[in-house]
């Protein structure tokens, strides 16, 4: 890995920005160059929202605007349509199959058409972490970054939560071990 690019989007309070926050926090543990950006919609709940994360192992990022995202987690309808098409020919497109009823590969990328929101709601009892599922997904899938920096990552973003801690290690977890699953068969 040079760069990779990585967009995650959906509708507002489902948690994206806090995951783009996430994965850059896991890439900075393992000691890559990051840039991280977020784009809000106007309204404060159920609007758009979004995180671009770049990630590298050069010396410098010199361009810090994701334009062609290599990797994109998708998380509301809104978002599909309005960022699918810009996922870099070959790349992947994760969507959630959720809150996204039909969705087909854009570019020539493969999409993981899957329903993170409720995987999260079943295999953890709260839709709420799905946006944690969805990096450990992503993890699993790509290996942009180890399940252990995302991990370590979640624990300093919830220390002064800490009852939050286990709902999401466990949101990870599963979401990681469902992409291997996934990409193995």
């Amino acid at each position: 890995m040079s760069r990779v690019e990585v967009k995650l989007a959906g509708a507002g309070g489902q948690g994206l920005i806090t995951a783009g926050v996430l994965l850059a926090e896991a890439a900075l543990l393992e000691g890559k160059r990051v840039v991280q950006a977020q784009s809000y919609g106007p309204e404060a709940r159920l609007g758009s929202s979004s995180s671009d994360v770049i990630i590298s192992d050069e010396e410098m990022i010199f361009y810090p605007k994701v334009q062609r995202p290599d990797i994109m987690v998708l998380m509301s309808d809104e978002s599909y349509r309005k960022f699918a098409k810009l996922v870099r020919p070959g790349g992947i497109l994760i969507v959630d199959k959720s809150f996204v009823p039909e969705a087909e590969p854009a570019n020539g990328a493969r999409l993981y058409h899957v329903p993170l929101t409720l995987k999260a709601k079943e295999s953890v009892g709260l839709p709420v972490v799905a946006n944690v599922l969805a990096l450990g997904f992503l993890s699993g899938l790509t290996g942009v970054v180890k399940l252990e920096s995302l991990a370590e990552a979640v624990k300093d973003f919830l220390a002064r939560k800490a009852k939050y801690i286990p709902f999401n290690l466990k949101a990870l977890e599963v979401g990681f071990r469902w992409a291997r699953e996934l990409s193995s068969s």
